[in-house]
């Protein structure tokens, strides 16, 4: 049996290619939704539009302090482990779910495969590099996305054999959720957008929102965008920015300020954009993958592929880089090879994990 823990959207969207082929192979397994952002009963629409299974179980944890969230996510995901006694314990990424449930799962003595291993950022002020190295060096199955993530597994001492290079199931997910989204959806039309005519933006990283002066650096930089070129600039707001420029009081003067998008409609706008301008480490591996120009709002990035094959620019919380950016746009040569894969990572990943539960 595999468990599939998981607690965050980005998590599902990653973990749905594995579950896809648990499913079409007919393999035992469960999912755990630990409710690390949202409860299930607010993910449940999630679930549905990607047309996966519901989770067999649900923590709710909710939000809290890094401590308390992770201690409630471990007492959860050691009952049900305890219950289920899976023969891999699947987690992805670098939240405190994947933390807390990769150490759960170890201190019971169960085998942990952890996807997307190997990245760093060697910045150890981020609270998300601190899980992606707890997590790996606790893991029994490392599931690299590329050759540096191995590498970076390496150096650290971490045995080849634990290693596997599987791509990034970011690809899988990308082009089977893309063809998902073209039928349920057509968000474009919805907000009057033309193909290749608008600006993406999405922002949300604690080192961003929370500090006046990078959150403002960033909307001067996304105004002077909109106003040089005359189109469209479409941000979705995360609450938790939302909260921050209200609480800051910061003008947001020529921006299209948004709801939320599910994922099936942000895909569907990130698909078709001209540029998008992100702080998100996904939206990074998404637009590199859909051939979109990404500019990263941070200074580094744990996802250095899309640096070195020319997708994606650093430009950090300035507002005269962003605008850079967004003018070298049309000298970037968008016929990039994509690093991550060629979309069978989550077909690796359960094929390593079934031959596990043989022994």
């Amino acid at each position: 049996m595999i468990g599939v823990v998981l607690g965050t959207r980005p998590e599902i969207i990653k973990m749905s290619p594995i579950i896809r082929e648990c499913e079409r192979r007919g393999i035992d397994y469960f999912i755990l939704h630990t409710g690390q952002h949202y409860s299930y009963e607010m993910d449940r629409l999630f679930f549905e539009e990607l047309e996966l299974p519901d989770p067999d179980y649900s923590l709710d944890v909710g939000s809290g302090t890094h401590a308390g969230q992770t201690a409630k996510i471990m007492t959860g995901v050691e009952d049900v482990l305890v219950k289920e006694a899976p023969d891999v314990v699947l987690v992805q990424g670098d939240t405190n779910t994947v933390m807390a449930g990769a150490l759960a799962a170890s201190k019971l003595h169960m085998r942990v495969g952890h996807v997307e291993a190997g990245l760093r950022s060697f910045n150890r002020w981020m609270p998300e590099e601190i899980n992606r190295v707890l997590t790996d060096h606790i893991s029994d199955y490392l599931f690299a996305p590329t050759e540096s993530a191995r590498d970076n597994l390496l150096h650290e001492g971490i045995a080849e054999q634990k290693i596997c290079v599987t791509g990034n199931t970011v690809v899988d997910a990308v082009y089977q959720n893309l063809g998902i989204a073209q039928k349920k959806s057509n968000v474009l039309k919805e907000l009057d957008l033309e193909p290749r005519e608008y600006f993406l933006v999405t922002a949300h990283r604690q080192e961003n929102v929370d500090n006046r002066t990078r959150l403002k650096e960033i909307l001067k930089g996304l105004e002077g965008v909109q106003r040089e070129f005359s189109l469209p600039v479409v941000f979705p707001v995360h609450p938790r920015t939302e909260k921050r420029i209200k609480e800051l009081g910061i003008g947001v003067d020529g921006l299209n300020l948004t709801k939320p998008f599910g994922f099936l409609e942000f895909l569907q706008l990130e698909s078709q954009a001209k540029l998008v301008l992100t702080d998100s480490g996904g939206v990074q591996e998404e637009t590199c993958v859909l051939g979109v120009p990404c500019a990263t709002m941070r200074y580094d990035t744990e996802r250095p592929e899309t640096l070195d094959v020319g997708s994606n620019v650093l430009v950090g919380a300035d507002s005269k880089k962003i605008l850079e950016a967004v003018r070298s746009i049309e000298s970037w040569k968008c016929g990039w090879k994509n690093p991550y894969g060629d979309g069978i990572a989550g077909k690796m990943i359960v094929m390593v994990c079934a031959a596990a539960r043989s022994r």
